[in-house]
């Protein structure tokens, strides 16, 4: 049986999108050498991995000489705003406070990260959205 298509990108696609949103457009040795400075993979690992995210319609790719060069097809902020939704909405029934609540203790974060949420949250409750 396959497995269903999933509305957002895996781990190893958002990990591929990451680098694709930073260094667009990109081929697959491209991709492939960035993500081998983390852990060694395979060129066709890579291929078929940007092949699966093109055929879901995460990416688009264009032909260049004899390789493929490969762009995202949704941007970083639509990505992550969606994945974000999702997981306060499924996994803390929409409660920004439970889901900051464990960031804070999966992260750890520093004096200075605090302050700067603090600016954040000031900031946004004074009508200033900041990125």
């Amino acid at each position: 049986m396959p497995r269903p298509k999933l509305p957002y990108p895996t781990p190893k696609e958002l990990e591929v999108l990451q680098i694709l949103w930073d260094h667009e457009p990109c081929t697959v040795r491209q991709v492939m050498e960035i993500l081998n400075k983390r852990r060694r993979r395979a060129y066709t690992s890579v291929m078929s991995l940007l092949n699966v995210m093109t055929d879901k319609g995460l990416l688009m790719r264009r032909s260049q000489g004899r390789a493929f060069l490969y762009k995202s097809r949704i941007g970083r902020e639509k990505t992550l705003s969606g994945l974000t939704g999702d997981l306060l909405n499924r996994a803390f029934s929409g409660s920004v406070a439970e889901l900051l609540t464990h960031m804070l203790d999966q992260s750890k974060p520093s004096v200075a990260e605090l302050d700067k949420m603090v600016q954040i949250i000031d900031d946004y409750r004074n009508g200033r959205r900041v990125r």
